[in-house]
């Protein structure tokens, strides 16, 4: 199938681009990278009466250093990149490694940071990988910029706290702990995760574990987080925090997985992805 009928629109700047939102309230959608954007438009599931292509605007393509070590990372930094980027790597290497097992080599290419979240697939890395962050984003609309954290920003099933006329601008990684470690399960190399784990761990009572493909948006297992915290170093905290995340989800069955293989995956992923962490964090 084809696009039902669109007017197309390419703007010089953020500012316009939030001005043309406007113009079509609900019936305008922003086009970057276009890898789930297409396919909806191909087969009629998204028939805006505004297609607005952001890919011109070079102010949201920056990679730079945020206050205290963190980072600031502009909504149309492509997924080779952000794993590409030095700077990304130094200050927030967990986003970088989720980076790199986004799809393949000509998906990473085009789809862009902001695209991943703004889209809010259950099953993306990327989403995983702010939250365990405690990343925020930047939200730009017609009364301005407004910043919402991460665990606010995603709601359920393909749903965000992102408002019609608004674009997604930017994120804000604060400074990332010592700790890091992700691990996912797919079928093939480039395959939606079936279940994956993005961790962040201190040595002073910090665990940030989030699931992805385990419920309709990135899952924080809270049980795993608070073992895992308490005593950070304990050899046998990996195995306990893994049996805690298998009872901290509740995942669905499909076509691709049960819900029993995919809380087996939690509890062994967080494990895997613990033990990375845990290595990081050094003495």
């Amino acid at each position: 199938m084809k696009p039902a009928p669109f007017r197309y629109a390419r703007p010089a700047t953020a500012a316009e681009a939030v001005a043309l939102l406007a113009s079509a309230p609900g019936e305008a959608k922003l086009l970057a990278g276009g890898q789930s954007l297409m396919p909806l438009l191909n087969m009629r599931l998204a028939r805006p009466a505004v297609l607005v292509d952001v890919n011109g605007l070079g102010e949201l393509a920056r990679i730079e250093p945020g206050p205290d070590g963190g980072l600031v990372v502009g909504a149309l930094v492509r997924h080779s990149d952000l794993a590409a980027s030095p700077l990304v790597r130094e200050r927030a290497p967990l986003l970088a490694a989720a980076a790199r097992h986004v799809g393949h080599t000509a998906i990473r290419n085009r789809g862009t940071l902001g695209g991943s979240l703004a889209h809010a697939d259950p099953a993306a890395e990327l989403p995983a990988a702010v939250l365990a962050l405690d990343a925020a984003v930047g939200l730009l609309g017609p009364r301005g910029m407004r910043r919402v954290a991460a665990a606010d920003f995603f709601r359920g099933l393909l749903s965000t706290a992102l408002a019609a006329d608004e674009l997604l601008a930017r994120v804000i990684v604060p400074a990332a702990p010592p700790g890091w470690g992700f691990a996912e399960m797919a079928r093939r190399p480039g395959d939606f995760a079936l279940a994956g784990v993005a961790v962040t761990l201190g040595a002073r009572g910090h665990a940030r574990i989030v699931g992805f493909g385990l419920a309709d948006r990135p899952l924080r297992l809270r049980g795993a987080e608070a073992l895992a915290a308490a005593a950070p170093r304990d050899p046998t905290m990996p195995a306990r925090a893994g049996a805690a995340a298998g009872a901290d989800c509740d995942p669905a069955t499909d076509v691709h997985a049960s819900a029993e293989y995919r809380r087996h995956l939690a509890t062994v992923l967080t494990e895997d992805a613990l033990r990375e962490a845990v290595g990081r964090l050094g003495s």
